[in-house]
């Protein structure tokens, strides 16, 4: 008796458990992208807040800890959900994609994420064109820098790294060219040049924003890795090689990522690279005799914007 009452109770028991994950998943569903963002960040014992600003606030993801530290790297977030429709701007720019801040979150270099204007935290000041003509815009770079100012002035770092995703990276690219101290820059699936980008889509010029390449003269300066994403349908991979040869900068590198997408595949080749030093690192490190872990073999190509000939312990480009 007893064995055929618990032999009934199983299925019902199979059908509860079914229900739940139906409700489960459709709760995840239903969460905004700041409260997926949110719970991200209390998963990993990453601390949220949102930065005051003249402007718009920002939502960022603090580092694990307060302590002092030399350099802080920057996560610079995408243009994010920024059209609705192909021709129907966004009403709120908050990536529905969380890549960004899970390659901050599992990235241990002491790090900030940084979100655009208007993702994630909406002000009376956010309009439309913010994420879309003038996402690169001057006002926007100004409230990004202050932001930076307000991060330096906590952590008392006298350096920032930057790593910019897709739009993030023009942004990367025009912070570096306007401060003085940014020592370097990576992106990942880069937008690096806007005015190129909407040239090879055939779209109109981006009104109201700036142009990275308009300040060639300082970022030719600047250390720079950019990661190509060889199966992105939004970010042409040859755009990177328009801006290698605009730009004529030995120390701008390009590094190739067979079968990533724009919005894929980047947490295995990220997870290879995020410690890896830049190429000017590792010969300054190589002319001191001073041994530095390469990443593990992977099926990346590295294809470095300087000439190898003269160079024989630098990669070559590979095409």
């Amino acid at each position: 008796m007893l064995s055929r009452d618990f032999s009934c109770r199983r299925p019902l028991a199979g059908v509860c458990k079914a229900w739940l994950v139906m409700l489960s998943v459709l709760l995840i569903a239903c969460q905004t992208p700041r409260e997926a963002l949110q719970q991200l960040a209390q998963e990993h014992g990453r601390h949220w807040e949102v930065l005051p600003g003249h402007a718009f606030p920002l939502f960022i993801l603090a580092p694990r800890t307060a302590e002092k530290m030399t350099r802080l790297r920057v996560y610079l977030e995408g243009d994010g959900h920024s059209w609705a429709t192909a021709t129907q701007p966004s009403l709120d720019p908050s990536p529905h994609n969380l890549l960004v801040p899970r390659l901050a979150v599992d990235d241990p270099t002491p790090n900030v994420y940084l979100a655009r204007p208007c993702q994630f935290v909406m002000a009376a000041t956010c309009q439309t064109s913010l994420w879309t003509d003038r996402r690169f815009s001057q006002a926007v770079v100004d409230r990004l820098s202050q932001a930076m100012d307000q991060l330096k002035q906590r952590y008392g770092n006298r350096e920032f790294e930057l790593v910019g995703y897709s739009g993030g990276a023009a942004l990367a690219l025009l912070l570096a060219a306007q401060r003085n101290d940014v020592t370097q820059v990576q992106t990942l699936a880069g937008n690096l040049s806007p005015r190129l980008w909407a040239a090879m889509k055939g779209l109109s010029p981006l009104d109201g924003s700036l142009e990275p390449l308009d300040y060639r003269d300082r970022l030719v300066l600047i250390p720079q890795r950019h990661f190509i994403a060889e199966a992105d349908s939004i970010i042409p991979s040859h755009l990177a090689d328009q801006y290698q040869q605009a730009l004529g900068s030995p120390l701008s590198q390009c590094v190739h990522v067979p079968g990533a997408s724009h919005d894929k595949g980047w947490e295995a080749a990220w997870s290879r690279w995020a410690k890896t030093p830049l190429a000017h690192q590792r010969l300054e490190a190589e002319s001191r005799q001073i041994p530095l872990k390469q990443p593990t073999t992977s099926p990346i190509r590295l294809r470095a914007a300087r000439d190898s000939a003269n160079n024989p312990e630098v990669p070559a480009i590979a095409d």
